[in-house]
């Protein structure tokens, strides 16, 4: 009894014994490069690059996987049925530690040292290592009498094998023409696997360091502020957005929001440099936003390895009788939304200026607004309200409709169901938010 979890229609409906000719071979080659090119999911290219080999060269496909703690994870077992590949998962899972002296083929294999030709005969003694118990489990679940083992190797590491099998009392025995082929095809896989490690290592670099700097947020007597960091759904779009809020030495409170253009390990750490020089000149410089993002704006193309980046700085301080007032200038970024508490909302679009990098000096503008008691202000990125088929419009006027629906839910829950509900579901980029919950007057009553 076969136990599979999906079926996928088989690209070709050839005998694994075909003999494919020099041309067939070459065409693999070239659909397999493909494969594995226009697939960022490399479970996705794995099975799309098995779906060519099954049945066209082999009745069964067995991928083994040296994790990056060199444990070994039988990734993927197919069989050809009829035309149908089926994924036997009861074949699948963890297996033994490679034993660093089993002269047993897939052990070397896994180890990186050749390929080999196989059968059942070659695990019938009695086994060396776990490894040999699970070929010879592996031989007799698939009833393979010939098989072809090849490792796959990228440029710097091993990073598992293929092995694949032909069953049936009609099984052509493989040669050392079709060993070639395997290598030709698992040189490729390993290529793709190991640029997609490195890849994912430095996206979880950067989102630890991102994380990492991402600050506590100041405790302000009567205020109640929260903050979310979302990372990209792909991890390639991790990127450079960031918040900020500290109290300042003469008056009030600094907020900012910022994006830093462009993804990976380097916006991230352009973010971390451009942080900590805002952090510095508002802590240092008793002057209005404006100011103090026009000195940014003319240091960061000197002292920062940032092109472009966009963001909001803010001042917020209380007044008399209990109020509190924002000063603001933003450079280019999406404006801050200001939420009441009976539902209403405006957008904060005043004094916007160009995105810092552009080696224009224009002036600046600031805009200041008194907060009404019991409001909230949203300040957010880009990823929160545009996606890949969500214009900006569209998203902000999402944005503001959900916003006013959770006017009334306590700050945590109004940020988690914001973010839930108006994040676009095509989504690509990460999302930073700051709220800041303005408390309601000393009568109780609200505007």
């Amino acid at each position: 009894m076969l136990h599979n979890t999906s079926r996928v229609r088989a690209d070709a409906e050839a005998r694994p014994s075909t003999v494919l000719s020099e041309l067939e071979r070459l065409a693999l080659l070239a659909e397999t490069t493909a494969q594995l090119i226009s697939n960022n999911d490399v479970d996705e290219a794995l099975r799309r690059v098995v779906a060519l080999m099954v049945p066209r060269l082999a009745d069964w496909a067995v991928v083994d996987l040296v994790t990056e703690d060199d444990e070994v994870s039988r990734h993927l077992v197919v069989h050809a049925e009829g035309g149908t590949l089926i994924r036997r998962e009861d074949l699948q899972g963890p297996m033994p530690r490679v034993s660093a002296a089993s002269p047993m083929p897939l052990s070397r294999a896994l180890r990186g040292i050749a390929s080999y030709l196989a059968g059942p005969e070659t695990y019938q003694g009695p086994p060396d290592t776990g490894i040999a118990v699970e070929q010879r489990r592996l031989f007799e679940a698939t009833g393979m009498k010939t098989a072809a083992i090849a490792p796959i190797r990228g440029p710097r590491e091993v990073l598992g094998a293929v092995t694949l099998g032909r069953s049936g009392e009609d099984a052509r025995a493989f040669t050392p023409d079709d060993l070639g082929l395997l290598e030709d095809i698992v040189r490729r896989i390993g290529l793709a696997l190991e640029n997609a490690r490195h890849y994912k290592r430095q996206a979880q670099v950067a989102e630890t360091m991102q994380r990492y700097l991402l600050p506590q947020l100041p405790s302000l007597p009567g205020l109640a502020m929260t903050a979310r960091y979302l990372s990209a759904p792909d991890a390639s779009h991790v990127g450079g957005d960031w918040y900020d809020a500290f109290p300042l030495p003469y008056d009030g409170t600094a907020l900012v929001i910022g994006d830093v253009v462009g993804h990976d390990l380097e916006a991230a750490a352009g973010m971390a440099q451009l942080r900590n020089m805002l952090r510095a000149y508002t802590w240092s410089r008793n002057q209005p936003p404006h100011r103090i993002v026009e000195e940014l704006d003319q240091a960061m193309r000197h002292i920062t390895d940032v092109r472009m980046a966009t963001m909001i700085l803010a001042r917020l301080s209380s007044g008399p009788a209990g109020t509190w007032r924002l000063r603001w200038t933003s450079a280019g970024h999406p404006p801050p939304l200001l939420v009441h508490h009976n539902g209403l909302t405006s957008y904060l679009d005043g004094a916007n200026g160009l995105l810092l990098g552009t080696g224009t000096r224009q002036p600046r503008p600031d805009a200041t607004v008194t907060l009404p008691p019991g409001a909230t202000l949203v300040f957010y990125t880009d990823g929160l309200i545009e996606g890949r088929r969500r214009p900006l419009d569209t998203g902000m006027e999402v944005l503001r409709r959900h916003a006013a629906a959770l006017a009334h839910r306590p700050l945590e829950n109004f940020t988690d169901q914001l973010l839930q509900r108006a994040r676009p579901a095509d989504n690509d980029d990460d999302v930073a938010l700051l709220a800041i919950r303005i408390p309601v007057a000393a009568d109780g009553q609200e505007d």
